[in-house]
C-alpha cells in the first residue's frame, strides 16, 4: 500500500489552478482510449494524437475517453480545453492527493474517488478523475490497470441497459464498477484478519505485531478513501437533471446502499484491528504467565527435596555423640535419601493435581 498521505511541498507558493506532474509518476507510461457507442455500433481504437478525441464533444453517439497517465500536463490541459473544464478542475486531476468529492459546474459533472485493487499480499489505490458531459465521459488514471474490464465487455457485447442508455448510465456504471472492487479487497481482509485472529490464540510473534500495525494502517487508509463517497452519491444525485436523467438517479441510489455497506464493514474490521493489539498484549501475558507457572512448580518441587540434600550434605560425625548422624554410615541411607525426594516430588505432583493448579 502506497504512502498515506502525499506530499504537497513542491506546490507551495503556486497560483490556483497550476499544473505541476508527479515526479513519483514521470516514468509510468500514458495510454489514451476511446470508445463511442450508440445502440447499434460500437468503436473502440487507441488514441496516439490527443486531437483525434476532439470530435467526440459533438457527436450524438456516448463517447468515453479514458487516459491511463493524469501525470502528463499537456494531455490534461489539452482535454480540458476542449471540454471549457476549470483549470482548478486539471489542478484536482494532475495533483492525485484529493478526497473522494463530487463537483457540479456548469454544462459538466467532476466526480474524484479512490480505485482499489488487490495485488499479491495487499492491496493499492490510485485516484480516479471523471467528468461527464452531456454526451461524454472523461476518466484520468495515475497508471494503466483499472477495475473496469466488465464495463469494457458489457459495451462491445451490448449486454445489459449501457448501450441503451446515455452518458450518465455509463458514469454509473463506472462508480459501480469501482465500487465492486471494494468489496473485493474487503473479502481478502477479512481473510487476513481471520488468519491473523488465529495466529493471535495459537502463537503470537513479533511479526503478527507488526502485522497489526500494517492492518490498521491499511484501514485508515480504506475509511480516507471510502467515507466521503456517500457523499460523492448523494451530490451525484442532486445534480442537474439535464446530466443525470430521472431514470439512471435509481442507480445511483443503489451505489449508495452498497457504499454504506463498505462503510460498516470497514468500520466492524477497525474495531476487530484495535482489538486485536488487546488480543496481543493479553496472549503474551498468559503465555508467560504460563511460564512462570511451570517455573514456579519446578522450584516449589525443588525446595524440599534441597532440604533433604542440604542436611544428609552437611556429612557431621561426632564419636561419642548423641547427634551423630547414624544414616552416614547405613549402607541404604543413600538410596534411602534418594527415596525421599523422589516421594516428596511425587507427593507435591499429586496434591498440585488435585488442587488443579497443574
Amino acid at each position: 500500500m502506497r504512502s498515506l498521505f502525499k506530499k504537497r511541498s513542491k506546490m507551495l507558493g503556486l497560483p490556483p489552478g497550476t499544473l505541476v506532474s508527479g515526479a513519483e509518476q514521470a516514468g509510468e507510461p500514458v495510454l489514451i482510449t476511446l470508445i463511442d457507442y450508440d445502440k447499434t455500433q460500437v468503436r473502440e481504437k487507441r488514441i496516439d494524437r490527443i486531437e483525434d478525441v476532439f470530435p467526440c464533444k459533438d457527436t450524438n453517439s456516448v463517447s468515453w475517453i479514458n487516459v491511463d497517465g493524469s501525470h502528463r500536463v499537456d494531455l490534461v490541459e489539452a482535454l480540458g480545453k476542449r471540454f471549457d473544464v476549470h483549470s482548478l478542475v486539471l489542478e484536482d486531476i494532475v495533483h492525485t492527493h484529493q478526497r473522494p468529492k463530487c463537483e457540479d459546474y456548469d454544462g459538466y459533472l467532476f466526480v474524484v474517488l479512490k480505485m482499489l485493487q488487490w495485488g499479491e499480499n495487499d492491496f493499492d489505490g490510485e485516484q480516479i478523475s471523471l467528468i461527464l458531459t452531456q454526451n461524454c465521459v472523461l476518466s484520468f488514471q495515475e497508471r494503466p490497470g483499472d477495475v473496469f474490464d466488465p464495463v469494457r465487455d458489457r459495451i462491445r457485447t451490448g449486454k445489459g441497459r449501457v448501450r441503451q442508455m446515455g452518458a450518465d448510465y455509463l458514469l454509473y456504471s463506472l462508480l459501480d464498477a469501482v465500487v465492486d472492487g471494494y468489496f473485493v479487497v474487503l473479502e481478502k481482509l477479512s481473510d487476513t484478519i481471520e488468519a491473523l485472529d488465529e495466529e493471535l490464540l495459537d502463537n503470537p510473534t513479533p511479526q503478527t505485531l507488526h502485522a497489526i500495525h500494517r492492518l490498521k494502517r491499511q484501514m485508515i487508509f480504506l475509511r480516507k478513501s471510502v467515507w466521503p463517497l456517500r457523499e460523492v452519491i448523494s451530490a451525484i444525485q442532486r445534480s442537474e437533471p439535464a446530466l443525470i436523467r430521472k431514470g439512471t438517479r435509481v442507480f445511483f441510489r443503489d451505489i449508495y446502499d452498497h457504499t454504506i455497506q463498505v462503510i460498516d464493514t470497514i468500520e466492524n474490521f477497525r474495531d476487530m484491528v484495535i482489538g486485536m493489539l488487546d488480543t496481543y498484549l493479553s496472549s503474551l501475558s498468559n503465555k508467560m504467565n504460563e511460564v512462570m507457572k511451570v517455573l514456579t512448580i519446578i522450584a516449589t518441587i525443588f525446595i524440599p527435596i534441597t532440604f533433604v540434600a542440604g542436611i544428609y550434605g552437611m556429612n557431621f560425625e561426632g564419636k561419642d555423640s548423641v547427634w551423630n548422624m547414624p544414616e552416614l554410615r547405613w549402607r541404604y541411607g543413600y538410596p534411602a535419601a534418594l527415596g525421599v525426594m523422589a516421594l516428596i516430588a511425587v507427593g507435591m505432583l499429586v496434591y498440585f493435581r488435585r488442587k488443579k493448579w497443574i
